[in-house]
This record gives C-alpha cells, structure tokens and sequence, in this order.
C-alpha cells in the first residue's frame, strides 16, 4: 500500500506526526472525526500513546503499518489518534474506562467510542493476530463491527453504563484528614519498602520520588531516623543500578526488575525534574553527597534536552535502531577500545561489563556488584566523558522535542530548589531563563497552553499544567526573592482557581471551564508517576497563603486536602502528594519576612537553610512592587538602617532580629 498522508500531516506533534503516513486513515481529534463518524455511521477507533512509548511503537509496526489491518479499521471505523501529553484530559477520562473495563490500564490505550464520545470497549497493546492467548487485533476489530452492526443496543448501553459511572461526581463533606493519615502513610511505606535494594514494592519498581519528599518532610517533622534511612537506601540502590545512565547522566523510566538493573529505557524529564528536587532535598536534609547527583542530572537535561530559548524537550525513546537499550549498552571489548586494554578492565571490571552481558548479551553498566573507592570514583568520572562521546556516534533514540508546560514547570521548579540549596548561580540563572520561557512561548491571552512546537501553541492547559508551572514560578521566587516572580506566582494562582476549581468541593477539574469538547469533566486526585495536579496546587497555595496572608489561597489549598479527606484516610500512602500539604498544615509554616537594609545578602543565606515548611519574602520602604502585591508588607522596617528578620512560627511572632546567627537559630526547624 502506498503512504500517503492522513490528516495527521498538518500537526505539531512528534507522536502523531510518526503516524502521518501509515496507511490506516487517522484523524486528530476533533468535530471533523466525530462528524465523519456520525455521518458514516460507524463507531470510532480512539488510540493514545506517546512519542517514546515502546509498546505504542510495537502496535504501530504490527498493525498500523499493515495493509490488512488499515484496510478493516477504515472501513469499519474512524480512527482517531491522540498524544496522551498534549491532552492528558482525555487520556484520564479513557483510561478512566479502560480501568473500568478492564481492571487495568496503559500505553498505548485502546478505546472504542461512539460518535458521541462514549467508550464501550477498552484496552492497551493488542498483538495483530491470536496468541499467547490473547485476542489479535483483527479479532477484536472483526467483533465490533459485526456487533455495531447486528446488537448496537448492547453496546450503546454499556456506552451509556460507563459514562454515567464516571460522571458521578462524589462531593465528601468538607472535613480535615485524620491526624493518623501521615503516620499511617508512613507505616503503610514501610511494609511495603525493600530494605535491600530500596523502593517500594516488587518488580517493575518507580522511582515515584513525590513518596521521597514525602518521607524527607516527615522525617524533619517527626524526627523519624527510619523514614530518613528509607529514602538514602532508595536513593543510593537507584544510582547504583542500570536505571542510571552512568556514562550519560539522567534516570530512565522505571526499573524492570527489584533491584532496579534493567530499565525501561525512555527518559522522561518529568521522572528526571522530580528526581533532580529529591536528590537536592536529601542533600539538604539527610546527606550532601546527595547534591552530585542531582548535578549530573542537571548537566544531562542541559546538555541534551535544552533549547537555545530556555524550554526543556519532553523526552528521549527507549528505542534505538529498532532495539530497545541499544544505545546504552557495551561488550567488554567496544569498553577496551574506546579506553585502552587496561583502563577497559578496570573500567568493565566496575561497571559489571561481561563477556555474557547483562541485558540481550551485551551490559548495562552498573555499581551493583562493586563498591568503588574514592580512587575508582575518580577514574570513573574521567572516562565517562570518553564513553559518552564514543555513545554518540550511535544512532540515537528519538528525542521529543515538543516542550510541554508539565515538563517546564517541574523542571523550573527543580533548577530553582537546586540553585537555592546548592547556592548555585548558574542553577538560578537557568531557572529564570526557564521561567521567562513559560511566560513568553506557553501563554497566549493570559491562558496557559499545554505544548509548544515549531512556534506554536497547542491545547489549553490542563490544572495539573497549571499547578506544576505554578509550583516552578513560586520556587523560582523562593530563590531569587524577586518580586516579579511572585506577582506571576499570584496571576496563574488566581487563574488556576478560576479555570478549574469545583465550586461545590473545592477540588480542581482536569480540563478548564473553557474545554468542552469531552462527556465529563474529570479530576485527577490520585499521585501516579508525578503528584496529582491536585496535590501540587495544595502544597503551593498554602505557601503562598502563607507570604500574601490571602484566605482565598489558604481556603483553597485547605478545600482540596478536605475534598480528598475519606480517600486519604482510606489508604493515605496513595496520596503522599496531598499529604505533604496536610503536613505543611500540621506544622503551621514559617513566614520570614526580611525587611531590607544594611546586611541584606547574609541574612538572606542564614534563613535559607533546608526547611521544607518556611516561606520567604524580601520587603523594603522602598519596595514598591512588593508592597503593591502584598499590602501588609508596609509594616516590616529595617531596625536601625539594619536588615531585619521577622519570623513567625508556630502561631507565635518572634521578636525581629538582624543577627544572621539568631535568623538562623529562629527559622530553623526544632
């Protein structure tokens, strides 16, 4: 069959841009396939993957490239395609289904709808034909056009069965989450952590970094050694293991076995954002040698996934060549040319680089088996430089270079932790240049939009978008105390709620109140590879509450955590993101308001020790901006031409002082 193009042709993104020429007839989503639908008469073909999703590249060369398979699906079927990271609200709302259905979910989805949206059948990857004793593709397709055909009653009304159950909107009482949740959390961690190889659970194991952050905040809070140990056993097991790209730098997606060797190869800069925020705050609260991590994480999403303008690319394949992994494995041999017979031994030796390979023959580097001294720690940082530009002359995995306000956000966020923690300038700088990036490219007339290509925007931007660039621009404040990054802090807050809030619950929809294009507007509340948007926006509106002194954010930030409250308090290690904000709440938060004067710089860097539950702010007579965003900032004055502190804890305002020693005994944790 000749490829010619469908009507994917003329979109930005790389994902279905991949599927523009297959032979099945695919449309992106919109009026013109559902209309096409109702007018042939036919039920629609939704499937929705990503760019470096393996699994979707699979069911792509087995039936989307096949003659025999485009020829049913077009005759019987309008086939729409969508990328799950440019409308991550109709992936939830059919992957909602697909659970529904099936009990399970994943990428690539596929969901077989009506003509008016309605999904009756569900699933993710299927195989072509019959096997393994699993229903092919064509069987499945043959099934439902003879069933659209002859008892379409039947499958209109499981249609209706699952709208109508995915509609039903549970409003729970307004009410606090048990004090027990964050303690239960913990516990409900512990018994499922591996003391060995760290992480949670079996195989395949997340990285799932919003527990990390979780654990570190309750550690400083309860004093908890174990919850503290839990976190550097996961941390050091995953630098350890293949998930790490030794020679590279960066975290692939997930660890296919316990002890996190083999990976599922993509990487993802969300995982790696999220990743970078938990190592910083480990080397903050619990061990420096934390901090090198994060760093090189760092020095691989700048060198690789960075634009010239600021925005940070969506992800890297698993796949390369056809092969998942080839790109970052290596024999015995390649390792002693690239670096000498002797240097390649010892190298090989380190990184458990065998003649009989560790993953399809060949190696995963990896420290599993070894305990390098500081002399081989050394060795080893002189030759992964070498070994990274051999890499190069690979043929690389597919890069995603959409760049998506998720992805920005976390990152923003990260770099920003990262400079303040790290006193690193270039980390600030970055962030800013990251920051000035979101504003400028990802909104157009005060909306933010969820992805931007080849100078163009797509999608409104979902409340999980909107709460992780919110997220990225307040702790971007948090490290420059810049008044203008609050302001914009305080814009998309105040459009945040406006877009998305319930009215009823306080809870925050997924899609705007300006997206209708989807039978139910849903909300996402539960934590999976990221924090809920949810989750993020709690965290975020009550620090904020907490410099502005607004009851708007400190009532929002406080329905969201009650809205959840009987899900928490049934199984809270599900919901570590929300969580966090119950335990800001719990603590009551630190507002350091530092008044400008002489000795401003110090004793800004002796409040700015790690203390996940202190807010900072900057004032000065002179500060216009500052006093105009925040009224109450007028009564903060320097004492004596001196900089000053006020610092609040605990329900109790401490006397000012302009001692940097005394800030920092003030503002630090107990």
């Amino acid at each position: 069959m000749q490829k010619t193009a469908n009507k994917l042709v003329s979109e930005k993104s790389p994902y279905l841009l991949q599927h523009a020429h297959n032979p099945v007839d695919w449309y992106p989503w919109g009026d013109e396939a559902f209309d096409e639908a109702r007018r042939r008469d036919v039920p629609v073909f939704l499937s929705i993957g990503y760019s470096t999703c393996h699994w979707c590249h699979v069911m792509e060369r087995e039936s989307f490239e096949d003659a025999e398979v485009a020829e049913l699906l077009n005759a019987n079927f309008v086939s729409i395609k969508v990328d799950r990271e440019e409308r991550s609200d109709i992936d939830h709302f059919y992957m909602s289904a697909c659970a529904a259905i099936t009990g399970q979910g994943g990428w690539p989805l596929s969901c077989f709808v009506t003509p008016d949206k309605k999904p009756f059948f569900a699933g993710s990857y299927f195989p072509k034909n019959d096997k393994y004793g699993m229903r092919g593709f064509m069987t499945i397709l043959g099934s439902i056009a003879d069933l659209w055909q002859q008892d379409r009653t039947r499958l209109l009304g499981a249609s209706d069965d699952i709208t109508r159950h995915l509609s039903e909107i549970k409003t729970a009482p307004q009410a606090a989450c048990d004090e027990t949740a964050s303690h239960r959390a913990f516990q409900q961690l512990e018994s499922s952590f591996d003391p060995k190889f760290g992480g949670f659970g079996g195989a395949p194991k997340f990285p799932s970094p919003h527990n990390l952050l979780f654990l570190i905040r309750y550690h400083l809070l309860f004093k908890n050694p174990q919850s503290a140990d839990m976190v550097s056993v996961t941390l050091k097991a995953m630098k350890r293991g293949g998930i790490w790209d030794h020679i590279g730098g960066g975290f692939c997606r997930y660890s296919t076995d316990e002890w996190w060797l083999v990976p599922h190869f993509e990487k993802m800069m969300y995982d790696n954002a999220m990743l970078a925020t938990a190592f910083c705050e480990a080397g903050a609260a619990i061990d420096e040698g934390f901090f090198a991590t994060a760093a090189r994480i760092f020095e691989y999403v700048c060198r690789e996934m960075l634009d010239s303008d600021g925005g940070f690319f969506t992800a890297q394949d698993a796949d390369s060549e056809g092969e998942e992994g080839r790109y970052y494995v290596f024999t015995p041999s390649e390792i002693k040319k690239v670096l000498g017979p002797d240097d390649g031994r010892r190298f090989s030796r380190l990184f458990d680089i065998t003649p009989q390979g560790n993953f399809d023959h060949k190696s995963i580097p990896n420290l599993l088996y070894s305990n390098p001294s500081a002399s081989d720690a050394a060795f080893a940082e002189l030759c992964f430089p070498v070994l990274r530009q051999y890499r190069e002359k690979r043929v690389p995995p597919f890069k995603d270079d959409k760049k998506l306000a998720s992805v920005n956000g976390l990152m923003l966020a990260a770099l920003s932790i990262a400079g303040r923690l790290m006193r690193n300038i270039d980390y600030i700088a970055a962030a800013e240049k990251t920051g000035r990036f979101l504003l400028s490219r990802m909104f157009y007339d005060n909306r933010l939009y969820a992805s931007f290509r080849d100078g163009e925007l797509r999608h409104p931007a979902t409340s999980d978008d909107y709460a992780y660039v919110l997220w990225g621009m307040f702790e971007l404040y948090q490290a420059t105390l810049q008044p203008c990054w609050l302001a914009e802090s305080l814009r998309i807050a105040e459009s945040m709620l406006a877009l998305f809030q319930d009215e009823h619950d306080g809870c925050l929809y997924l899609s705007g109140r300006d997206v209708s294009d989807l039978p139910v507007r849903g909300k996402n509340t539960h934590d999976g590879a990221l924090p809920s948007g949810n989750a993020v926006a709690a965290q975020v509106l009550g620090r904020l509450a907490g410099v502005t002194h607004s009851d708007v954010f400190c009532s929002a930030a406080k329905s969201i955590l009650a809205s959840q409250s009987s899900s928490i308090n049934a199984y809270p290690a599900a919901y570590t993101g929300l969580l966090c904000a119950d335990l800001f709440n719990q603590h009551g938060g630190t507002q350091i308001v530092l008044a400008s004067g002489t000795g401003l710089s110090e004793l800004t860097q002796a409040v700015q020790a790690f203390n996940p539950f202190a807010i900072i702010a900057v004032c000065s007579e002179t500060h216009d901006e500052m006093r105009l965003l925040v009224p109450s900032m007028a009564a903060y004055a320097a004492i004596e031409g001196k900089a000053a502190a006020y610092i609040c804890t605990g329900g109790t305002c401490l006397q000012p002082v302009t001692d940097p020693a005394n800030a920092t005994r003030l503002s630090a944790l107990p």
